[in-house]
């Protein structure tokens, strides 16, 4: 991307001038993308008045025991370090987007009603597999709840949707503009709430009109909420693709979860995935967590303070970007790396995961780091047995010799699973629009492209991947950088290790057929 401009209008008031003495409500803020939010503006924004947050009970704990829980993150460290006092700002407002009136009580909805001026909705259950109920409950009900909501804030400035790059899976180009949704959306509420689950889970196939999964369904029919529902209001709608590591902020490969290519990528450098079904010819499209939330905070500012029009991209006056949609009438902002021009294929994500996980191997890797992107559902399903399930059981044979609890088979299993809820992901490509982040990156001031860069033109693939390995060792593995020249010795004993049985396995097949 080109520099930014320091624009002499409206816009020329910086992101945290814009924010300070403002009180902003997340849904969603416990999640992956919600916590690194709050932790951004907290620290980048430090004038912020109140940051709300919605929190639901969970685990027989409630919203304020979630909210002790919460302060406890590792993501805060810096925000502890460097201004501890902001963590006061965080208010938690009991309620749950899967409940009437999202939960709230009169005097909580009255208190966001007349305080906030600003809603970042990233509330939703991101589970593939999950039921259509479940899923059109949370995901499509619940946007429409906080579109009402929205609608009663007196002095609302931008609410910000956050959908999904996929919530158009079916399409191989995907423009930024609300595309007519797969179903109606008031007709598909109404009709899984009336349904039988065992009726409705066979029906799902047929509801879902060829989306991989419920959660890309049901995303594309939020979509269409706000489109409709919001209309006159200051909205906008981000399309975040794959959400992996952080790139700088607030750690460097900061992540919490083992939730899709985190979780795959562990398991690679632990040695037990040994095959996954993928094209490596493909784009595999992945964003950084913290590019996401940098384009979230951008886009509420510049939906505040230029209200762009309905041109897709918000570009006023930009005549290249294509023919209008007259049915989207919210900007839509495709965050992705490939339509920002940083690209990578899987064939090169896989051979870079790789060199990373044996140059700074885990403690916990438990064979020599090795696998083959094939498309060849056959051959795969044999290395699956051979290479994941049968290792897995010796191994849990093995533990339970030694009176310890066998874990490998249901960590296979669950990567397994996991694995195949993604396939759809590794064997198509998409062409994403990318022009809607162009947009916002030129009506930057330079300072706040420094403090919330959007633009990755000088994004480095090779050391994001070093940084993401060694985050998934320190944050979900807990395992600190001093064991690295430890755990290099043990992976060059599996080395060798691995080397022997190949050899054996070499040998018993010669001699099987020499001796036929």
């Amino acid at each position: 991307m080109d520099p930014p401009e320091n624009v002499a209008d409206g816009s020329s008031q910086t992101i945290p001038e814009f924010f300070s003495g403002r009180s902003v409500f997340i849904t969603g803020a416990t999640g992956f993308v919600g916590k690194a939010l709050v932790e951004k503006l907290l620290r980048s924004c430090p004038e912020i008045a109140t940051v709300y947050v919605l929190i639901r009970t969970k685990r027989g704990l409630d919203a304020a025991a979630r909210h002790a829980e919460f302060l406890k993150n590792p993501v805060f460290e810096r925000v502890r370090s460097e201004c501890p006092q902001a963590l006061s700002k965080i208010v938690s407002i009991a309620g749950d987007v899967g409940e009437a009136g999202l939960g709230l009580s009169p005097s909580d909805r009255q208190r966001l009603c007349s305080q906030v001026s600003v809603v970042f909705h990233s509330a939703a259950t991101v589970r593939f597999n999950e039921g259509l109920r479940n899923a059109a409950t949370l995901n499509t009900l619940g946007t429409q709840r906080l579109v009402q909501l929205c609608k009663e804030i007196e002095n609302l400035q931008a609410l910000v949707h956050v959908s999904t790059a996929y919530s158009n899976a079916t399409r191989r180009y995907v423009g930024e503009e609300v595309y007519p949704p797969p179903a109606d959306p008031q007709k598909m509420l109404q009709c899984v709430q009336g349904i039988k689950d065992d009726v409705l889970n066979t029906l799902t196939p047929r509801f879902i009109s060829g989306h991989p999964n419920t959660y890309t369904f049901t995303k594309a029919l939020a979509e269409s909420i706000v489109n409709e529902e919001a209309q006159g209001l200051p909205a906008a709608i981000v399309r975040p693709s794959i959400v992996t590591a952080a790139w700088k902020e607030p750690f460097p490969g900061w992540v919490d979860n083992v939730c899709g290519i985190t979780g795959i990528m562990m398991e690679i450098g632990r040695g037990t995935i040994r095959s996954i079904i993928c094209d490596d010819r493909l784009i595999v499209d992945l964003i950084p967590v913290d590019v996401v939330v940098n384009t979230l905070i951008t886009v509420a500012w510049y939906t505040a303070t230029q209200r762009p029009k309905n041109n897709n991209v918000g570009l006023e006056g930009d005549s290249s970007t294509g023919p209008i949609n007259p049915a989207s009438t919210v900007c839509v902002y495709n965050c992705t790396s490939s339509g920002s021009g940083k690209p990578i294929h899987w064939d090169h994500y896989g051979r870079l995961t790789l060199k990373h996980v044996k140059n700074s191997p885990t403690r916990y890797v438990q064979w020599y780091p090795g696998f083959t992107f094939r498309t060849n559902r056959v051959v795969h399903v044999i290395c699956e047995y051979l290479l994941h399930l049968l290792p897995a059981y010796l191994v849990d044979m093995v533990l339970r010799v030694q009176g310890a609890k066998p874990i490998m088979v249901k960590i296979c299993r669950r990567f397994q699973m996991a694995a195949k809820t993604g396939e759809f992901f590794s064997l198509h490509e998409w062409d994403f629009e990318g022009k809607g982040m162009q947009g916002v990156h030129h009506r930057l001031a330079i300072e706040d492209a420094k403090t919330f860069p959007i633009d990755i033109s000088g994004f480095d693939w090779n050391e994001y991947v070093r940084t993401y390995v060694l985050g998934i060792r320190r944050f979900v593995l807990k395992d600190p950088p001093e064991t690295i020249p430890k755990s290099c010795k043990k992976l060059n004993r599996l080395y060798w290790l691995h080397r022997v049985v190949q050899l054996l396995t070499v040998f018993l097949i010669l001699r099987s057929i020499i001796f036929r």
